[in-house]
């Protein structure tokens, strides 16, 4: 079976049949489900639930693998999907926010969901709200992401998946996700992120993701903060879950970075040491991959089957994850990232270190843009060291954040700052000021890069709709007592 990827190559034009994601009932179907971008987000899971029950709970129909966390999340899922896909099991993968196609969200098996099932889907869903709301059994319309979320629960089971890989939307206790019959839950990292949303401290966020460990299943725990630990170990003993920690039970060693990625070898309990491959830079995708392998090793466990190491090692080699330290050009290079967080970007610059020990700053170029509510001062401050111009963007969403307002965080961290109209001109810019013995680094929101691929892609097949992600509403925050939205003050 194919490995899992989130933009089909990457490059060049769709592999859609010609016209047909243009084609007007799925531009009508995104359209009417973007515009759900005004509802924000409505922490809770009485909307959710009432829609898949009336679809006649698809998410009951097949076993999963839960995914959350600050970072990592993305990547963990779609290469436990790829070693669960490889072994023949049937499996979905439900990730977000996508970089080209809204189709990127939901696929099986690395096939992406075609045009006619997202109309399909959507109006089933849209069917069952309505008819909800007629019957009083929901005060609301479905969000964006409740609607996408009951769309790819309700597609897998109508796909008779054998096996879903879920990334959480943000949070995880009340994240419409947090339905599935999960037999493994995955905790990555935990950092201060959405803060306005799930808390402000470490504690805080550490408690809404550690609400996916469920009774039951597996808990595979990445290396969290001290705090956070203590919290999601607490979480799991209550839900009596074992749990298996990325430094402990499951370890990473002997690991060699090459031209086309990094190999490591992993062990695991009851698994001795064994060498893997990836095509994936970056210092923390062995992490990543140690944690996607314990979780299928669980997975199969609690569904009465094994792992084949030879099976998951071909897995892990042909995995693709477009925008995760990705190389798009040589001489010089060029990279994306979708690092958002200070945590993440410095997880970046010390991979770079890494890659280009001799790469010169006074050559190389980083290309910024981000959403509002971001701590910028903390990203450029781990970004800085790594070139001396800095190239600021606008972003395409009604939430990124002013150009001028990066820029006067940038003053006095970069010694060179330019700001661009738009983010084509910025990249033109930034390849523009990187000499051979630097780089180009386009980073800082999902957005921007999914716009430049969109860009490089020109495809008239996609509809061009802005990527809502799933961002709340100003002033909101989970009530950790009652689990609703409640003004910030």
């Amino acid at each position: 079976m194919p490995a899992a990827s989130r933009a089909p190559g990457g490059r060049g034009k769709s592999a859609s049949p010609a016209g047909s994601p243009a084609e007007a009932p799925y531009r009508a179907a995104l359209e009417r489900l973007f515009e759900r971008r005004r509802f924000g987000l409505r922490p809770g899971l009485a909307v959710i639930e009432a829609v898949l029950g009336a679809l006649g709970h698809p998410e009951r129909a097949y076993p999963a693998v839960h995914v959350t966390g600050s970072k990592g999340k993305g990547s963990v899922a779609v290469m436990t999907q790829a070693i669960l896909s490889a072994h023949g099991l049937r499996t979905g993968l439900f990730t977000s926010p996508h970089l080209v196609s809204y189709r990127e969200r939901i696929q099986r098996d690395g096939r992406l969901i075609e045009p006619a099932e997202v109309v399909t889907g959507l109006a089933r869903v849209e069917r069952a709200a309505e008819e909800l709301r007629a019957a009083d059994r929901i005060d609301r319309d479905p969000t964006f992401f409740e609607a996408t979320t009951a769309l790819a629960l309700d597609w897998f089971a109508r796909e008779h998946v054998e096996a879903a890989v879920v990334e959480v939307g943000i949070g995880g206790r009340l994240d419409a996700t947090n339905v599935l019959d999960a037999r493994v839950g995955i905790v990555t990292t935990i950092e201060l992120e959405h803060t306005d949303v799930l808390g402000p401290t470490l504690t805080d966020i550490a408690r809404e993701k550690s609400g996916i460990v469920h009774a039951g299943m597996a808990a595979i725990v990445g290396e969290l903060p001290d705090e956070a630990r203590r919290v999601v170990e607490e979480a799991s003993r209550r839900a009596g879950a074992p749990v298996w920690h990325l430094g402990e039970e499951i370890r990473v060693r002997d690991r060699v970075l090459s031209e086309k990625g990094q190999s490591f070898a992993v062990r695991w309990p009851g698994q001795e040491w064994t060498e893997f491959s990836l095509p994936l830079l970056g210092r923390f995708q062995s992490g990543n991959a140690a944690l996607a392998l314990a979780a299928a090793d669980r997975f199969a466990v609690r569904t009465g089957r094994t792992i084949d190491l030879a099976i998951a090692q071909r897995a892990l080699g042909e995995v693709r994850w477009p925008a995760r330290l990705e190389r798009i050009a040589k001489r010089p290079e060029l990279y994306y990232d979708v690092a958002h967080t200070p945590e993440s970007a410095r997880a970046v610059a010390e991979s770079l270190v890494e890659i280009s020990p001799l790469a010169e700053p006074s050559e190389s170029a980083v290309v910024f843009g981000c959403l509002a509510g971001k701590d910028v001062p903390r990203i450029l401050d781990a970004l800085a060291p790594l070139a001396r111009t800095l190239v600021i963007v606008p972003v395409r969403s009604a939430r990124g954040l002013p150009p001028t307002e990066v820029r006067s965080a940038a003053i006095g961290r970069f010694p060179r700052v330019v700001v661009a109209r738009s983010a084509p001109e910025g990249l033109a810019l930034g390849r523009a000021a990187t000499g051979p013995d630097g780089f180009t680094l386009v980073v800082g929101s999902d957005y921007l890069v999914g716009e430049l691929l969109r860009t490089e892609r020109d495809d008239p097949n996609e509809p061009d709709l802005s990527d809502p992600g799933i961002g709340g509403l100003p002033g909101t925050a989970i009530s950790p007592s009652s689990g609703r939205s409640t003004p910030r003050t």
